[in-house]
């Protein structure tokens, strides 16, 4: 089945927060924060008997909201999914009566229902990991004074399923269910250190495919950052997401082979300097990881 290409929002290539805000409110800058980790949609052979093709549609139409967005319609839809927008009409009225979607007559666009709110929160709360994790992330960040977040991967993507902020932080607010790029981030980079090389090399393809021209550079960063991991247990993004971005990122690997998760903490670069990420909160946050997979029984 041939595979399409989500276009990108409008929005992404703009560096500054700040920027973003003062033009367009913070939730609209969020989601243009976000653009960049957006994943081009992929399905299964067509030769795969198994595979349900409009279950995979309709759980595209869902992934397409992302946080700060606000209502999407039809159009807005198709664009981001790659599908034919009479099918996303159809996913969509279907969404709808199973309450997935709601509906804004007035706007004639669809916002996330109830329902899939409540299957999030659900797999929120059987995380086991985020429990064990929220105290060693919250003393991390007072001491910090900086936002430090829990992530997983999905697809091209990181999710975050756990944040902490210091009590006077004042930096880019990312909450629970942001996604961010894997390959321009620290965490994202820290994660894909953490893979064994025939999962890396995956990835990799996907990324040449995704970024095209782009790749040779994003490649050179993430090999730099796979050796900063082997050398430090931590690695870097200075600017390479967001120009004014700073962060130090960490693998977690979790106990028994169940997965692996990563770290990150960082802010804009007049709040923390490369010496104290490099010499201070890089090794801490190291500590973070490897305290949390022994309170997983690691």
């Amino acid at each position: 089945m041939r595979r399409r290409s989500a276009k990108r929002p409008p929005g992404a290539a703009v560096a500054s927060y700040h920027e973003l805000t003062k033009q367009r409110g913070n939730a609209a800058a969020l989601a243009a924060l976000a653009a960049d980790s957006h994943d081009e949609p992929t399905e299964a052979d067509g030769n795969d008997r198994q595979f349900v093709t409009a279950l995979a549609r309709g759980l595209e139409i869902l992934r397409a909201f992302r946080p700060g967005d606000g209502p999407l319609g039809n159009q807005d839809l198709a664009q981001r999914t790659g599908l034919p927008k009479a099918t996303v009409s159809r996913l969509t009225y279907t969404l709808m009566k199973l309450g997935h979607l709601v509906y804004l007559e007035r706007l004639g666009k669809y916002q996330i229902g109830p329902t899939v709110l409540a299957l999030g929160y659900q797999a929120l709360g059987n995380l086991t990991v985020r429990h064990i994790a929220r105290p060693h992330l919250q003393a991390f960040a007072d001491y910090g004074n900086l936002p430090v977040a829990l992530g997983s991967q999905d697809r091209l993507s990181m999710i975050y399923v756990e944040t902490c902020r210091g009590k006077d932080t004042m930096t880019l607010r990312l909450d629970i269910g942001t996604r961010i790029p894997l390959a321009t981030t620290a965490m994202g980079r820290a994660f894909i250190a953490g893979l064994p090389e025939r999962e890396r090399r995956y990835l990799f393809d996907r990324m040449a495919r995704r970024y095209k021209s782009r790749w040779k550079m994003l490649k050179r960063q993430i090999d730099l950052a796979i050796r900063e991991v082997g050398e430090r247990g931590f690695c870097t993004s200075f600017g390479d997401w967001q120009s004014d971005i700073y962060a130090v990122g960490a693998p977690l690997w979790l106990p028994d082979g169940a997965g692996l998760m990563a770290l990150n903490c960082g802010g804009e670069h007049f709040l923390v300097t490369r010496e104290r990420l490099m010499q201070d909160l890089g090794p801490r946050l190291v500590s973070v990881a490897a305290a949390i997979r022994t309170g997983l029984g690691g």
